[in-house]
């Protein structure tokens, strides 16, 4: 797709929106396990007043409290970001996507991934009402209209709070499809939208090699003609060669790309965007 074209439509064009910076301490009102790899936690705060979230890319920053605390440290927002108490222990803090939120009743709605171990997941593997988190953001919303004339959600486990969402928000009549990569059939969830939607799921239960099966897939996903959008997120190696077959092999223009990494194997507290 030539530069030209790309700038023909301009009710296409992908918006950056800042947020300001607040701190909040919310708590825990209601525990669901959507299945064994799945655990929505539903938070509540008066703080949540005037939280803004305006695209399914979000991430807020969930700080955890420390081992015999009730309450995590939380920050105060300051001129360069975020400011802790020098005389009280950080807590851990990792990020996730606000899967829903309503305003009225003041209420966040937030999905853990359980995944690998890691002190997120034993979090929200013991998780009860009455219990507190704090969360800082987003800072920032990237925003991608929904007019596309297609739209391909590629993730893993940790990428479907932010694929169902996005699916839940797009208009009738949109042409999106998915491939999500999860542990085996136990990790299936129904996803709802109004749009025309064909879904593929790999199970890494499925393959030796669940990486290649879904690049094997992905090599093989019908793209319809028309200007298109592929947003992907998950494991950072896998999601560093999605972008690439995407790029080198299906032709598409890195600006209709959007790649993340949510998490990498072998460490802890990674998240980013991929860019090569």
């Amino acid at each position: 797709m030539t530069e030209s074209a790309l700038q023909h439509r301009p009710e296409l064009e992908v918006m950056r929106v800042r947020h300001a910076l607040k701190f909040r301490l919310l708590q825990v009102t209601q525990v669901a396990t959507l299945n064994p790899h799945l655990v929505r936690v539903t938070l509540r705060g008066d703080d949540l007043a005037d939280f803004e979230s305006a695209s399914f890319d979000d991430h807020v920053k969930v700080f955890f409290p420390l081992p015999g605390e009730d309450k995590p440290v939380v920050p105060q927002a300051g001129p360069n970001g975020p400011v802790f108490d020098p005389d009280k222990p950080r807590p851990v803090a990792r990020d996730f996507t606000p899967r829903r939120f309503d305003r009225a009743a003041r209420e966040l709605d937030l999905e853990f991934a359980m995944h690998e171990a890691g002190p997120a997941t034993a979090w929200a593997a013991q998780a009860k009402p009455g219990q507190y988190l704090g969360i800082g953001g987003p800072r920032g919303s990237f925003v991608i209209p929904a007019q596309f004339d297609w739209h391909l959600l590629i993730g893993d486990e940790t990428a479907l709070p932010a694929i169902a969402r996005r699916l839940e928000e797009l208009p009738a009549g949109t042409r999106v499809a998915t491939l999500i990569q999860a542990a085996d059939l136990s990790a299936h969830i129904e996803l709802d939208t109004r749009a025309d939607l064909f879904a593929q799921w790999i199970y890494r239960s499925d393959s030796d090699d669940a990486h290649a099966a879904l690049l094997h897939a992905l090599r093989y996903t019908y793209l319809p003609e028309g200007d298109g959008y592929v947003w992907a997120a998950g494991e950072a190696t896998l999601m560093r060669a999605v972008r690439q077959l995407l790029c080198n092999e299906r032709g598409l223009d890195k600006r209709r790309i959007r790649a993340s990494a949510y998490w990498k194997h072998g460490e802890q507290g990674v998240h980013g965007t991929i860019d090569e």
